[in-house]
């Protein structure tokens, strides 16, 4: 894990720590890192409803074919990193 230095006004490190009391964190770090993750999530949520959105827009849907889904299949098996996955 990395370190990072920041500077707060006082007021917002006041409340950093009322926060950090109220909420059971036990450091600024835990505390701070709970806000990124969230921010995390809200932007992953807006990268998926605008891959909703696009979809919708693109036209009427067509039925997927079983080659369709045996390239799909494929594509899942292949994982992240491209290593093959065994069923």
């Amino acid at each position: 894990m990395t370190s990072v230095n920041i500077s707060v006004p006082d007021e917002m490190k006041a409340f950093l720590e009322a926060q950090m009391a109220q909420e059971g964190y036990d450091s600024a770090s835990e505390y701070l890192c709970s806000l990124i993750r969230d921010a995390q999530r809200r932007e992953a949520k807006r990268d998926l409803e605008a891959k909703f959105r696009e979809a919708l827009e693109s036209g009427p849907a067509s039925p997927m074919t079983p080659n369709d889904w045996a390239a799909l299949r494929a594509q899942a098996l292949e994982g992240l990193d491209g290593e093959a996955i065994q069923p």
